[in-house]
């Protein structure tokens, strides 16, 4: 003991070490409060980490068409199974009912790790690792500041949030591997499944992809082995928290693996389907970021069975070994809503993503003669009146370039049924003189062709022959309009949408008046009679009333049958990307063949068991040309050319868009005459088939008040048409 008391340096080096410590301890609580107090829960999640990927459904809303965008679908955790549940516990974090939301052992060895640089195995609690995932503000870099941020939030989460709750973020929120974000995800990714019809062995594995989730989504070899061991462990872990008995975990076995699949992988028509979804979303100001993380669900306009429909009629009717050059186009418009119900983009999308129907524009041909038709009915013509079908044509805008009708053949004065069942161009270049080629555009953009599409050849003589370019939707949107009694209604792809707080926004075709209901009757009128006794015979259905329009431009670069029934508009077109005729198996084609047949393969599937309704009677304009009743299926007797009909042959350029020329089909009898006179030519004219067109039965033959005429326009056979002309059977 030394003098006086006096303490030796080794006590006073102990309390000065003492105070040291305390102060340290007592800065160390103070820097930790103002952590604390500085770092609330973040109010925002990160965008990726509730972002839900849209889905796109067919018009019954219920069937899937296409997923897009993250792929998650976030669940309640009453969906998620208890064994699912106890098995990512038992895997993650198996005190998690009962700690604070922090792991401190594992937190001090991911900062040693951090601090070190070694890569230690973390110890983060699920409520750690849902932190870090779900809300904003916290990035995934490897810092101090960064961990205690992780650290103090998850204890404000633990202490003002359920766990439960806790427990459902974290399950909606962590990656499975196999494109899979969100456990809903991953139980379709794997198992092809709903979460809620996983079972035991299926739940233990889908914990043990957490750990290592590129390893384990599609493992092979040694990963399958530490696949195995990792799933093993799993459900091990769950006898260990008591989720089962050693009994059931010993009968539970690995459990079978679905075959990995691209997430998003399209097949048939679904990518074109896909492309007009997206392309209708953003003209409707829906973002891509919305589309691909805002959990929309989309539905929309196409059936499932008429796409299905439209693709069989465009591949059994063409024949096999057909020129792969040869694209087909096929759309399919409801005439009461607008809506594109069906449609053919093309032979596979993975090769050619550019669409037959919707994109591609090719001139319209003759179905274009139906918007002139039109507006002469809009504007005071009616039926009846005459028009100037004689051939070549001079119109004194062009006096330079004649017009002539395919063949050179002409008909002489002609009523407009005449004209349109014939589909005779120098009567319809005359009826674009007389009503005023403005009104023809102002028809045509009524009835739903967008201006820009015609305002090169607003001036052209030509512009009833159908010169403008238009794709099939647009023009099987066009003649909805007439099976809608003169109603246009736009043509979209999209029915609702419906976001992910539950709101529906409905999308209706408002209807807009595009000409009168008496018009849309007589023009409809006129375009049955192309297919009960005109160029589309081959288009006709014979349980129900049919109205069309062929068309084939000038050389066949593009051929066409548009048409409806009172319940559906389709229009089929087919060109070539090099402008080329269109020629299948050596013959060139025209509106009349091959378009029509496609035409009427798949409106007699879409027609099935629909009722049969009626068209609107015309105005009474003083000439039927087959004295016809209405009843079907008989109607008008056959013309002699069978369902061939008579063509749209190509036609002398650069005006002429090459309609109203026969065509071969079955073989008629009797005289070559076209229904006004005693028939006295041979019927075997040029481009006609072996035989002639029989008598069609018109009734009085003076067209012209002198007894002579040109004979049939068809043969152009000289023949003299006076008195009545005979009515033949069926050639």
């Amino acid at each position: 003991m030394r003098e006086g008391g006096k303490r030796g340096p080794g006590r006073r080096f102990l309390r000065l070490a003492l105070i040291a410590f305390g102060v340290v301890v007592v800065l160390s609580v103070g820097v930790l409060g103002v952590v604390w107090a500085m770092t609330p829960i973040p109010d925002s999640t990160q965008p990726k980490a509730t972002a839900q990927g849209s889905v796109i459904y067919y018009r019954d809303g219920k069937t899937v068409l296409a997923k897009q965008g993250v792929n998650r679908r976030s669940v309640p955790l009453s969906e998620v199974p208890e064994s699912v549940r106890n098995a990512v516990i038992a895997a993650e974090n198996r005190s998690f009912y009962d700690d604070k939301g922090v792991s401190l052992k594992g937190t001090f060895r991911a900062m040693w790790s951090t601090v070190t640089g070694r890569q230690l195995q973390g110890g983060s609690t699920i409520t750690q690792q849902m932190v870090r995932n779900y809300y904003s503000g916290l990035s995934q870099e490897r810092s101090i500041i960064r961990k205690l941020k992780e650290v103090m939030i998850s204890l404000k989460v633990d202490q003002s949030k359920p766990k439960d709750w806790v427990l459902e973020q974290y399950l909606n929120t962590i990656y499975f591997g196999r494109g899979a974000d969100g456990v809903q995800a991953a139980a379709q990714a794997y198992f092809g499944k709903d979460v809620g019809k996983l079972d035991v062995a299926e739940g233990a594995y889908l914990a043990a992809v957490i750990q290592q989730p590129s390893r384990f989504a599609d493992p092979h070899g040694a990963d399958l082995d530490a696949a195995r061991t990792r799933w093993r462990s799993v459900v091990d872990g769950m006898v260990q928290i008591g989720a089962l008995t050693p009994q059931q975990a010993a009968t539970t076995t690995f459990p079978a693996l679905k075959k990995p699949r691209p997430v998003f992988s399209l097949k048939g028509q679904q990518g074109y389907m896909l492309d007009q979804v997206a392309a209708e979303l953003k003209r409707r100001g829906y973002t891509d970021e919305a589309v691909n993380q805002g959990g929309l669900k989309i539905v929309s306009t196409f059936d499932k069975n008429l796409m299905a429909a439209a693709e069989r009629a465009v591949t059994s009717v063409m024949p096999e070994g057909s020129a792969k050059k040869v694209n087909t186009g096929l759309a399919a418009v409801d005439p009461g809503t607008g809506e594109v119900v069906a449609f053919y983009g093309g032979r596979d999308y993975d090769t050619n993503k550019f669409d037959n129907s919707f994109s591609a524009k090719v001139q319209a041909g003759s179905t274009f003669k139906a918007y002139t038709l039109a507006a002469a009915l809009e504007n005071g013509l009616d039926l009846g009146t005459r028009v100037n079908g004689n051939s070549p044509m001079t119109v004194a805008s062009a006096p330079d370039h004649p017009i002539p009708n395919s063949g050179g053949t002409s008909y002489g004065q002609i009523d407009l049924v005449t004209a349109t069942r014939n589909s005779v161009n120098t009567a319809f270049v005359d009826l674009g003189q007389k009503v005023g080629l403005d009104k023809v555009v102002k028809a045509a953009r009524a009835a739903g062709i967008p201006a820009e599409q015609l305002a090169p050849h607003r001036g052209a003589a030509t512009l009833p022959l159908g010169v403008a370019s238009v794709s099939a939707v647009q023009n099987a949107s066009g003649f909805a309009t007439f099976a809608a009694g003169g109603v246009h209604r736009d043509a979209h792809v999209i029915r609702s949408v419906t976001d992910a707080t539950g709101k529906v926004t409905k999308f209706d075709a408002k209807g807009r008046r595009a000409f009168g209901e008496q018009t849309a009757a007589d023009a409809t009128y006129a375009l049955t009679q192309v297919v009960e006794g005109g160029t589309g015979s081959a288009a006709r259905l014979y349980d129900r009333p049919v109205a069309g329009k062929t068309g084939t431009t000038d050389g066949s670069v593009s051929v066409w049958f548009a048409g409806f029934t009172p319940q559906l508009a389709t229009a089929v077109d087919m060109f070539r990307d090099d402008h080329k005729p269109v020629v299948i198996n050596g013959a060139v084609q025209y509106g009349g063949s091959y378009p029509a047949q496609v035409w009427r393969a798949f409106m007699a599937e879409a027609m099935k068991g629909k009722p049969v309704k009626e068209f609107p009677e015309p105005s009474d304009y003083g000439y039927d040309p087959y004295g016809y009743d209405g009843d079907y299926p008989s109607g008008p007797p056959d013309d002699g050319y069978g369902d061939g009909g008579f063509r749209d042959a190509p036609a002398t350029p650069p005006f002429d868009d090459g309609t109203s020329s026969p065509e071969p089909g079955d073989q008629g009898t009797g005289p070559g005459n076209d229904g006004t006179g005693d028939g006295q030519g041979d019927g075997t004219g040029p481009q006609n088939g072996p035989q002639g067109r029989v008598d069609d039965g018109g009734g009085p033959g003076q067209d012209s008040g002198d007894g002579t005429g040109g004979g049939d326009p068809r043969t152009q056979d000289p023949a003299q048409r006076e008195g009545p002309a005979q009515r033949l059977p069926v050639g």
